[in-house]
């Protein structure tokens, strides 16, 4: 089995608006109408200091009425930050490392897969491009497309059953390349990330969300927890960067804690319809709200996706 080989990655080609090349748990591609609808009206530099899948910022970069003029994306997920890295910088030397995975796992039968599935999982590789390599396979192939770590560190989803899994997405990873050529990508504290943030930027923050129980936490995406202490960090970030008057928006869980501690002070709190859709539970897959907290500062309005 073979798939479809291309030329050296021509950044000037006309190529298909990029997407969010991995599935990750919180993604925001349902509620892109929402954000981009309480974007400011113009931008000059992006933050998002919790990066994750991306979503705003490809959506912010397909359009040309919505392009910020540079972007610094950030996230503590090493292996995360080296793919978004390795995808901008090497994506010809990715293909050559991601290709024979794709082959070799679609070559095999039900059982064959989960076994290479375990062994990729099980391999702990040191170089940029066997780390980012690895990643997108196990994103493509695990169960759901969760990324999932325990207390030593170690990705432990089980193997996925997808019939067809699409591996190798040379075209939007072409395009996500092209996306990324005018980013900063940092792997440092959300406070840190932001500290150059001027009042013409705007600042997306979609952390690990607060969660709604006791036993509804998951933030296992690197190998540190966002507990309590910082999510009251993000909060005094973001009363200084609107005392600077630097447009802000966070997502977060509708916790009555979150709603009163920005209502209190005086931020735009509204709740967006949403819907989760990874969860090792499929009974807590389903409709949700989602909070959308903003500063007060001149936005866009409603603009379509295609535009």
């Amino acid at each position: 089995m073979t798939l479809p080989t291309e030329q050296k990655v021509d950044l000037s080609a006309e190529l298909p608006h990029a997407r969010p090349f991995l599935k990750w748990a919180g993604g925001k591609s349902q509620l892109l109408p929402a954000l981009l609808e309480r974007a400011p009206e113009s931008i000059d530099t992006y933050y998002e200091p919790f990066l994750g899948g991306g979503a705003l910022f490809f959506a912010l970069m397909a359009n040309p009425a919505l392009t910020p003029r540079r972007a610094v994306l950030n996230d503590l997920n090493h292996e995360l930050l080296t793919t978004y890295t390795v995808v901008r910088d090497q994506l010809d030397e990715l293909f050559e490392r991601l290709e024979p995975l794709a082959v070799s796992y679609l070559e095999c039968d039900e059982e064959a897969r989960a076994t290479y599935y375990y062994s990729i999982r099980d391999e702990q590789w040191d170089t940029p491009i066997k780390i980012a390599a690895r990643l997108i396979f196990l994103n493509k192939t695990c169960f759901n497309g969760l990324y999932r770590v325990n207390q030593k560190g170690r990705f432990n989803v089980p193997h996925g059953r997808y019939k067809k899994p699409n591996i190798l997405d040379r075209l939007n990873l072409q395009a996500v390349s092209q996306a990324l050529q005018n980013t900063e990508l940092t792997t440092v504290d959300f406070g840190d990330c932001c500290l150059e943030a001027e009042p013409g930027d705007f600042v997306y923050l979609d952390p690990p969300f607060h969660p709604l129980s006791d036993t509804s936490s998951f933030t296992a995406y690197t190998d540190s927890d966002f507990g309590h202490e910082d999510q009251l960090r993000l909060k005094w970030l973001i009363d200084e960067m609107r005392e600077r008057d630097i447009p802000v928006m966070l997502s977060n869980s509708p916790h009555e804690w979150v709603v009163g501690a920005y209502e209190a002070s005086r931020y735009l709190v509204e709740r967006i319809p949403a819907r989760r859709a990874i969860n090792s539970k499929a009974d807590r897959r389903g409709a949700i709200d989602e909070l959308l907290v903003t500063s007060v500062y001149p936005r866009r309005g409603a603009i379509s996706l295609d535009s």
